[in-house]
């Protein structure tokens, strides 16, 4: 496990455990690490820089972004926005369903661009778009797709143009050479190759180290050189305005729908603004307290569901004890009843 705090300026880090079972090294700030969904926060980054950019808007279709002849499914009145792909309420199931027979069984490299994009048309939505929250991967799949498209170049040159490389995150990307992959974090189970991730840029691909880490977290408070604008950890949607929501509340009851973040407390000193991951292996999770100046990441390696939901919770009440403030979680809740089996392959799951 690796942990690293910043409050304004100031940047704490701890390793935990080993790098690799038997290793006897400690992870470190180098270490290499996946951060899966914590990959659709860097997305709704860049979502947001292009449409101050006037590249995209909120509310445009994701039809103008599909490839030529592709019918993106709709409602009635109401087609499919970039704003529901980054809020979970475009009506889209989490995952496209099982990998076909010989698919790569490496992480993140499934479904590829035009796997999806052939499977779209045949889909029917789970509820009208903007009506109903159902967390998804392959809707955040589909947002790198029309960033990608609206910016004219390939998404990992507009993430490294935009986001790594003016933040100095010099390991952070989709690509990690081997060199960095003897160096990423390995858990006591074989988790599949560190290879390319191209195919799920803005759900779940993102490779990065907590030095890098760091710097976001930085960059996410407005106390680096470089601060995020502020309309990319807003609250866009009231969950009490849904009909539904599911998968939604790993960390806790969820209070406001951002672009890809989930806030908890809204308007309150003990807000929180979070954002959590896991597959491949790792758990990750970004917690921040604006009203403290002060974020957590934590990431780590081999859990079980109810160890990491506690430690979402858990990283929660350290962060509002950092703010001053009393704990808000159950430091031992219940396990959270199993879920039914997913539908694609181990290999790759991803939050």
């Amino acid at each position: 496990m690796v942990m690293v705090v910043v409050r304004g300026k100031e940047v704490f880090f701890q390793g935990y455990g080993e790098t690799a079972p038997g290793s006897g090294k400690l992870p470190d700030e180098k270490s290499i690490l996946r951060l899966c969904s914590l990959s659709k926060i860097f997305a709704t980054d860049l979502l947001i820089k292009l449409v101050h950019d006037g590249t995209l808007h909120l509310e445009d279709p994701l039809q103008r972004f599909a490839p030529t002849g592709v019918r993106v499914p709709g409602w009635p009145g109401r087609p499919i926005t970039l704003k529901d792909l980054a809020t979970h309420t475009a009506g889209l199931p989490r995952e496209v369903g099982r990998a076909p027979r010989g698919e790569n069984e490496a992480h993140f490299t499934f479904p590829s661009y035009n796997f999806r994009w052939h499977w779209l048309p045949t889909q029917r939505l789970h509820s009208e778009p903007g009506t109903s929250a159902l967390y998804s991967n392959v809707g955040f799949d589909f947002l790198g797709d029309a960033i990608q498209s609206a910016a004219g170049k390939p998404y990992a040159m507009l993430f490294a143009e935009r986001t790594t490389q003016p933040l100095g995150m010099t390991e952070t990307g989709f690509t990690p050479n081997p060199a960095q992959c003897n160096r990423l974090l390995q858990g006591a189970h074989d988790e599949g190759p560190c290879t390319d991730t191209q195919n799920s840029v803005a759900s779940a691909g993102v490779y990065s180290t907590a030095s890098d880490m760091a710097l976001w977290l930085q960059y996410l408070l407005g106390a680096g050189p470089i601060a995020q604008d502020p309309t990319a950890q807003a609250v866009y949607i009231d969950p009490h305005d849904l009909k539904s929501q599911s998968g939604l509340e790993h960390a806790g009851d969820v209070s406001g729908i951002g672009l890809g973040w989930m806030h908890l407390f809204d308007n309150t000193p003990s807000a929180i603004v979070e954002k959590t991951g896991g597959g491949a292996g790792f758990v990750t999770y970004i917690a921040i307290s604006h009203p403290s100046n002060t974020a957590l990441f934590v990431a780590f390696t081999d859990a079980t569901v109810s160890t990491h939901y506690n430690v979402f919770k858990a990283s929660n009440n350290m962060l509002l004890q950092l703010s001053g403030l009393p704990p808000a979680f159950d430091p031992n809740p219940p396990a959270p009843r199993p879920r039914a089996r997913r539908s694609t392959p181990r290999k790759r799951t991803r939050r």
